[in-house]
């Protein structure tokens, strides 16, 4: 289930995981550190804005979040995730239904970056059908190594037939 991320999701578990060095080593929030005031801070930067700020749902348990920063001029939204515990396809699916939400409901390009070492970031791109579309030469720097930026989008006429 995804529903609209609330301040009562901010618990200790949440910024458990935002503190959590190895869950985040592919995210420039590794960069920093997390209160439960920052937390709250971020989720109230979205009121009054197009973008959007989900929590993901196993159950009664909370496994993740999803964002959608949206450009509604033209028509793009710049997803991100991060899935806190475990895998378990919590992210593609979660994933998936919101580039179809958005591209329902007037978003006509999802984008998306990821650094070239987050495997599990690409595979939910390329099975969620994103194309790539280039990349970012050396753009993060990760324990002294340059990384690349890997970019994908999901264009709406390239969407799967249900969402058109």
């Amino acid at each position: 289930m995804i529903r609209p991320f609330r301040e009562t999701d901010i618990s200790e578990r949440y910024i458990g995981w935002l503190n959590d060095k190895h869950l985040m080593r592919f995210s420039e929030n590794r960069h920093r550190s997390h209160t439960r005031e920052s937390c709250l801070n971020y989720l109230r930067s979205f009121e009054g804005s197009p973008n959007r700020f989900w929590a993901i749902f196993a159950g009664a348990e909370h496994v993740g979040n999803i964002t959608a920063h949206i450009d509604t001029r033209n028509g793009v939204a710049d997803v991100g995730i991060l899935i806190g515990e475990g895998g378990k396809g919590y992210g593609l699916e979660a994933w998936t239904a919101v580039c179809w939400h958005l591209l329902a409901n007037g978003v006509r390009k999802i984008t998306a970056g990821t650094m070239a070492i987050n495997k599990a970031m690409i595979r939910i791109m390329e099975k969620s059908g994103m194309e790539f579309e280039g990349s970012r030469h050396r753009q993060f720097l990760v324990n002294g190594e340059e990384v690349d930026m890997i970019g994908a989008c999901l264009l709406k006429h390239h969407a799967p037939i249900a969402v058109l």
